[in-house]
């Protein structure tokens, strides 16, 4: 088994990128196509599902009723966006573990994309009920301190939010490998994870971390160099800078906001960066999983290889 190195699995959704270049072609176009989509959605889309989506972005604390029933309007938008992370994360990981499988740029919809649903699901309810319970824990003992030691209370409920962001990040490291280790062993698998991720905490979280400022750095650059080049063109035209932003994306929810030049070159960018996005977040886990559990078996190899020719 080869040494885990956070900094080689932080960039390697980056390599894959530039080796596999006909695969990240491929990833690029699903994107574009799953942006199109979205714009039909958003156009032709029923006003109870709307109304259920907008209600969950909204400022407003709902009630259990309310947020139930919110969610099963928006339920088929959400099952679509959970399909879209499934098949691009999917994709990532069959160029890595099972490279030779390249048909269709590796993206696919089946068994191992609903696995991949429902150990995300799963996860995500961990998630949600470690933070709950720690809420509820933290909160408990402040508050018991607070009467005691009120100036210590006071002190100890500013620490309470990092707390809480710690158990979050916690548990979180400790099932990453879950999809990866999904898609490998074509089963649903959670709490390997856990075992897996055992003294390696610090090295995975550097390696997310790293991985997330990068692509998140490559976003913010390449979006404000969108939005200067727009800027350009508005005062070259005699426009106001207020303008920039009806330049590059749809207002009013109609289909001609989003068939404008700006809006369009603007959604090719995005369509770019997104496939440059699950490559970079969905490598690491890969690739940690390769090295902590020694997958695959002796004589594979163990990173992707480049595309011939």
């Amino acid at each position: 088994m080869s040494e885990f190195k956070p900094t080689e699995a932080a960039l390697e959704g980056f390599k894959l990128a530039r080796e596999n270049p006909k695969a990240f072609r491929t990833w690029i176009l699903v994107n574009l196509a799953v942006s199109v989509l979205a714009v039909m959605i958003d156009v032709f889309m029923p006003a109870g599902i709307r109304h259920g989506l907008d209600t969950l972005n909204g400022p407003d604390n709902l009630t259990l009723r309310q947020f139930a029933d919110t969610m099963i309007l928006a339920a088929p938008v959400l099952i679509l966006a959970l399909a879209v992370i499934a098949m691009m994360a999917a994709a990532v990981y069959r160029l890595i573990f099972r490279h030779a499988d390249d048909r269709f740029g590796y993206v696919r919809l089946g068994p191992d994309e609903f696995r991949l649903m429902a150990t995300t699901v799963i996860c995500s309810l961990i998630l949600i009920l470690a933070v709950v319970a720690a809420t509820l824990v933290i909160g408990i003992v402040f508050g018991l301190v607070s009467v005691m030691a009120p100036r210590l209370g006071a002190v100890l409920t500013v620490l309470g939010p990092f707390l809480i962001v710690g158990v979050f990040a916690f548990t979180f490291v400790r099932l990453s490998l879950a999809p990866a280790a999904t898609f490998a062993e074509r089963r649903v698998v959670v709490f390997e994870s856990w075992s897996l991720t055992k003294g390696h905490f610090w090295g995975l979280l550097g390696a997310y971390a790293l991985a997330i400022a990068c692509i998140a750095t490559i976003w913010i650059v390449v979006t404000f160099s969108c939005f200067g080049v727009a800027g350009m063109i508005v005062l070259i035209e005699g426009g106001q800078l207020s303008e920039v932003k009806s330049l590059l994306t749809a207002t009013g929810g109609s289909l001609k906001s989003y068939l404008s030049v700006g809006a369009i070159a603007y959604g090719i960018v995005n369509s770019i960066l997104s496939a440059l996005y699950y490559s970079v977040i969905a490598a690491p886990g890969a690739v940690a999983y390769q090295k902590l559990h020694g997958w695959p078996p002796e004589g594979h190899p163990l990173t992707a290889q480049p595309e011939a020719g």
